[in-house]
Protein backbone atom coordinates (compact mmCIF):
# COMPACT_ATOMS: atom_id res chain seq x y z
CA UNK A 1 0.00 0.00 0.00
CA UNK A 2 1.40 3.60 -0.97
CA UNK A 3 0.62 6.26 1.45
CA UNK A 4 -1.28 9.46 -0.04
CA UNK A 5 -0.48 12.63 1.38
CA UNK A 6 -3.40 15.57 0.91
CA UNK A 7 -2.72 18.64 -1.36
CA UNK A 8 -0.44 19.66 -4.20
CA UNK A 9 2.70 17.80 -4.84
CA UNK A 10 5.70 19.53 -4.50
CA UNK A 11 9.26 19.34 -5.70
CA UNK A 12 10.91 16.25 -4.55
CA UNK A 13 7.65 14.11 -4.00
CA UNK A 14 8.14 11.93 -7.03
CA UNK A 15 11.39 10.65 -5.65
CA UNK A 16 12.62 7.58 -6.82
CA UNK A 17 13.34 4.26 -4.58
CA UNK A 18 16.04 5.43 -1.70
CA UNK A 19 18.67 2.67 -0.36
CA UNK A 20 18.54 2.35 3.03
CA UNK A 21 21.36 0.07 4.20
CA UNK A 22 23.32 -3.36 2.88
CA UNK A 23 21.22 -6.65 3.66
CA UNK A 24 24.19 -8.00 5.76
CA UNK A 25 23.51 -4.48 8.15
CA UNK A 26 20.87 -6.57 9.18
CA UNK A 27 21.37 -9.48 11.67
CA UNK A 28 19.51 -12.91 10.29
CA UNK A 29 16.64 -12.64 11.98
CA UNK A 30 16.42 -9.18 13.36
CA UNK A 31 15.11 -6.18 12.15
CA UNK A 32 16.29 -2.77 11.76
CA UNK A 33 14.54 0.63 12.08
CA UNK A 34 14.27 3.63 9.52
CA UNK A 35 13.39 7.34 9.82
CA UNK A 36 11.30 8.32 6.75
CA UNK A 37 11.54 12.32 7.19
CA UNK A 38 9.16 14.75 8.45
CA UNK A 39 6.85 15.48 5.38
CA UNK A 40 6.11 11.49 4.63
CA UNK A 41 3.57 9.23 6.73
CA UNK A 42 4.26 6.70 7.96
CA UNK A 43 7.46 8.42 10.17
CA UNK A 44 8.88 5.52 10.86
CA UNK A 45 9.60 1.55 9.37
CA UNK A 46 11.55 -1.44 9.95
CA UNK A 47 12.93 -4.09 8.49
CA UNK A 48 12.94 -7.66 9.41
CA UNK A 49 15.65 -9.90 7.98
CA UNK A 50 15.41 -13.21 7.51
CA UNK A 51 18.06 -15.37 5.25
CA UNK A 52 17.84 -13.22 2.00
CA UNK A 53 14.54 -12.31 2.44
CA UNK A 54 13.26 -9.07 3.75
CA UNK A 55 9.97 -7.75 4.82
CA UNK A 56 8.92 -3.88 5.68
CA UNK A 57 6.76 -2.90 8.29
CA UNK A 58 5.34 0.57 9.49
CA UNK A 59 6.40 0.90 13.38
CA UNK A 60 3.20 1.04 14.60
CA UNK A 61 1.53 -1.46 16.57
CA UNK A 62 -2.28 -2.20 15.64
CA UNK A 63 -3.32 -1.89 19.16
CA UNK A 64 -3.07 1.49 19.95
CA UNK A 65 -0.52 2.74 17.23
CA UNK A 66 2.57 3.59 19.41
CA UNK A 67 6.45 1.92 18.08
CA UNK A 68 6.85 -1.85 18.31
CA UNK A 69 10.27 -0.98 20.01
CA UNK A 70 11.39 0.97 23.10
CA UNK A 71 15.25 -0.12 22.60
CA UNK A 72 16.34 1.02 18.94
CA UNK A 73 16.29 -1.52 16.71
CA UNK A 74 14.82 -4.55 19.40
CA UNK A 75 11.84 -5.89 17.53
CA UNK A 76 12.11 -9.59 18.03
CA UNK A 77 11.13 -12.22 20.74
CA UNK A 78 14.50 -13.46 22.26
CA UNK A 79 14.25 -16.60 20.14
CA UNK A 80 14.04 -14.13 17.03
CA UNK A 81 10.83 -16.25 15.90
CA UNK A 82 8.60 -13.72 16.38
CA UNK A 83 8.42 -9.45 15.87
CA UNK A 84 7.26 -8.24 19.37
CA UNK A 85 5.46 -4.83 20.53
CA UNK A 86 7.53 -4.22 23.62
CA UNK A 87 4.23 -2.06 25.08
CA UNK A 88 2.14 -4.63 25.37
CA UNK A 89 3.87 -7.78 24.36
CA UNK A 90 1.74 -8.49 20.91
CA UNK A 91 3.48 -11.01 18.68
CA UNK A 92 3.47 -11.17 15.32
CA UNK A 93 4.92 -13.37 12.68
CA UNK A 94 8.19 -11.68 10.49
CA UNK A 95 6.38 -13.00 7.34
CA UNK A 96 3.19 -11.27 7.04
CA UNK A 97 2.84 -9.39 9.74
CA UNK A 98 0.07 -11.16 11.39
CA UNK A 99 -0.28 -10.92 15.20
CA UNK A 100 -0.68 -14.62 16.60
CA UNK A 101 -0.80 -13.08 20.19
CA UNK A 102 -1.72 -10.09 22.23
CA UNK A 103 -4.02 -7.27 22.58
CA UNK A 104 -4.45 -6.86 18.67
CA UNK A 105 -4.82 -11.27 18.29
CA UNK A 106 -6.18 -11.33 14.59
CA UNK A 107 -5.14 -8.11 13.53
CA UNK A 108 -1.88 -7.45 10.77
CA UNK A 109 1.16 -4.77 10.86
CA UNK A 110 0.75 -2.49 8.02
CA UNK A 111 3.40 -3.54 5.59
CA UNK A 112 5.83 -1.14 3.58
CA UNK A 113 7.47 -2.10 0.22
CA UNK A 114 10.61 -3.12 0.63
CA UNK A 115 13.09 -5.12 -1.74
CA UNK A 116 16.84 -6.41 -2.55
CA UNK A 117 18.79 -5.35 -5.20
CA UNK A 118 22.19 -5.94 -5.62
CA UNK A 119 22.80 -6.55 -2.05
CA UNK A 120 21.10 -3.29 -1.24
CA UNK A 121 17.64 -2.90 0.71
CA UNK A 122 14.91 -0.87 -0.73
CA UNK A 123 12.11 0.64 0.31
CA UNK A 124 9.70 3.36 -1.66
Amino acid sequence: MKWARQGPLEPGDLALPRTLCRLEDIPDGQARGFPLGKRELPDEIFVFRRGSRVFGYVNACPHIGTPLNIIEDKFTTRDRRFLLCQTHGARFRPEDGFCVAGPCKGQHLQGYPVWLESGSVLAD
